[in-house]
């Protein structure tokens, strides 16, 4: 089994990720693109100590890119929503 920091890459905080966290009490991770909801939600509760009623996962596609004569594209991941119970909330995303 994976360690628990291997499957929780990094947090995701935008303008659109703030919202949602603010009007439904829901987190966005960036997690390894192999782990399944039941290893994201495990992974949650057990790094931020706090209870995980749904998981959504998004694999994100690679996006087209240009920076002058030079173009490419963007890493693919996988995204997932994390909703938590209420009243519970992740002390490092408040500011």
């Amino acid at each position: 089994m994976t360690k628990y920091y291997d499957i929780i890459k990094a947090p995701i905080i935008t303008e659109q990720s703030s919202k949602l966290i603010e009007s439904q009490n829901a987190y966005t991770f960036e997690v390894d693109r192999k782990a399944n909801k039941v290893e994201i939600k495990k992974a949650v509760e057990a790094i931020f100590n706090v209870t995980v009623v749904r998981v959504n996962t998004v694999n994100v596609s690679p996006k087209f890119k240009r920076m002058g004569k030079y173009e490419g594209y963007k890493q693919a991941y996988k995204k997932a929503i994390v909703k938590l119970a209420d009243g519970q909330k992740i002390d490092q995303f408040t500011v």
